[in-house]
């Protein structure tokens, strides 16, 4: 057993949540944890902790918004009804119900759609948001790597030509992964990148056309997107659980 998933056991009895029969659902950049037989998933920082240190805002960030959004009737998966996030032996995590579901396949029309909708909800949310968001990311990252010259030019190259769009609050992990098909349709998950920034980061996120958004410098925030990927597996690969 990990010292990450024992963190998450730990917690949740704490929390007063069975933690007989946990299953290991992702090891990824966070480790998810469902409880069985309870409704509720743990989220334990790993590699996003190692490369930001201290997520506990991220998590905070996440539930917040995902409260909101559901109070205003988005489908989203909501924050378990326990205290979190907390730490724990190091760690940080999080608590979110969980929702059965099968990976989302959607064409590209009905998730461009569905992004717009998300960011119509968003437009008011008042809460705080980081300004920088996959920036700080990926300055993080370069440090962990050591600063490579070649990447450190390209971070700068793009920190140069940043697009001056209108901001607004965004999901800032639009993948199709983030979204989960259920029974009563797709189900918004995972808000912990959530900043404020131009609408082209999400689509970019979300591998969807330059010509659904023409609006947007989709081409730019690819470019971000890639070398900021590129920068955390790589960063990732440092990880030691």
């Amino acid at each position: 057993m990990t010292n990450a998933l024992r963190a998450a056991l730990s917690a949740a009895r704490s929390a007063g949540l069975p933690t007989d029969d946990p299953i290991v659902l992702k090891n990824g950049s966070n480790l998810l944890v469902h409880l069985r037989p309870a409704p509720v998933v743990a989220r334990v920082g790993t590699r996003t902790a190692f490369v930001r240190g201290d997520v506990t805002g991220h998590f905070g960030r996440a539930d917040a918004i995902s409260r909101y959004l559901a109070a205003r009737g988005v489908p989203v998966v909501v924050p378990a009804d326990v205290p979190g996030p907390v730490r724990q032996d190091g760690f940080v995590v999080a608590f979110a119900s969980h929702v059965v579901h099968t990976p989302w396949e959607a064409n590209e029309a009905s998730f461009a759609a569905l992004l717009r909708e998300l960011h119509a909800e968003l437009v008011d949310y008042p809460g705080d948001l980081p300004e920088r968001g996959p920036l700080d990311d990926l300055d993080a990252t370069l440090d962990l790597l050591g600063r490579p010259a070649a990447l450190v030019a390209e971070r700068d190259d793009l920190v140069a030509r940043w697009p001056s769009s209108p901001v607004r609050p965004l999901h800032g992990d639009a993948h199709a992964r983030n979204v989960l098909a259920t029974t009563d349709g797709p189900v918004w998950n995972d808000f912990e990148d959530a900043w404020r920034g131009p609408a082209g980061w999400d689509v970019a996120c979300a591998h969807l056309s330059p010509a659904l958004f023409p609006d947007e410098d989709v081409a730019f925030w690819r470019a971000l997107r890639d070398l900021f990927g590129r920068c955390w597996v790589a960063s990732g690969e440092l990880y030691r659980p």
